[in-house]
């Protein structure tokens, strides 16, 4: 049985009807085609009738990031989920302007992207912490990745490809945290100096919205050492 917001998409956007054929998933029995059986305004009741799609393994990549102006949030966490990414983690930082971030918005554009990109599983969204707090409770076995706008970080692409049996694997579990449009604060950056786990890291001779640099940090960890290596259906 769908909710109320799930057959409202499948009523009035999607338009289907009773007895339409619809793909359902739910992040881990894989994709199965279902029938619409009942289609009421708050509820809808649906039967399995096929697998379509194995469960896809994903890449172990998270992305943590200041919170920025309405809109360009919600982007990020679209384009993330399209991009791949298994958790998102806003993080207050001491140059943070957005204190207030609607984890529920961020969810739903983040369920919006899974569907229209037909991926089998929607990443979840963190409420806020402040950057202390993510940097305590970070896995340490898990490198994080951080874009560094002062020039002193090193290329994404020679940061992956620096050891060979470990940066380099598909399945080693990463995170990229992007900082607020000021940047990180000089005791920020001197906190992640001393973690074993942190890569800095340039993004190029440019500098970039934060928005701008989450996107374009993700493509190149996918495209290098992701499943961008793997083709649609492979």
């Amino acid at each position: 049985m769908l909710d109320r917001d799930q057959t409202h998409y499948l009523a009035n956007v999607m338009r289907a009807r009773t007895g339409d054929e619809v793909a359902l998933f739910n992040g881990r029995d894989g994709e199965w085609a279902a029938r619409i059986d009942t289609l009421g305004k708050r509820a809808a009741e649906l039967s399995v009738v096929r697998a379509l799609r194995p469960q896809l393994a994903e890449p172990d990549l998270w992305l943590a990031f200041a919170p920025i102006k309405r809109g360009r949030i919600d982007w990020i966490a679209a384009k993330a989920t399209e991009l791949g990414v298994a958790r998102l983690l806003p993080v207050i930082t001491g140059r943070t302007q957005m204190s207030r971030v609607n984890v529920g918005r961020l969810a739903a554009n983040a369920v919006e992207a899974a569907e229209q990109c037909e991926r089998m599983s929607v990443p979840p969204v963190d409420e806020p912490v402040s950057f202390a707090e993510l940097i305590d409770a970070w896995p340490r076995h898990r490198i994080l990745y951080v874009g560094d706008e002062t020039g002193r970080g090193t290329p994404l692409a020679e940061a992956l490809g620096a050891n060979a049996t470990l940066e380099s694997a598909a399945d080693t579990p990463r995170g990229v945290l992007i900082g607020p449009e000021g940047g990180f604060a000089a005791d920020e950056l001197d906190a992640l100096d001393v973690l074993p786990f942190v890569r800095k890291i340039s993004l190029g001779p440019r500098v970039m919205r934060a928005d701008t640099a989450a996107i374009a940090a993700l493509a190149v960890i996918q495209a290098l050492v992701g499943d961008w290596r793997t083709a649609r259906g492979g």
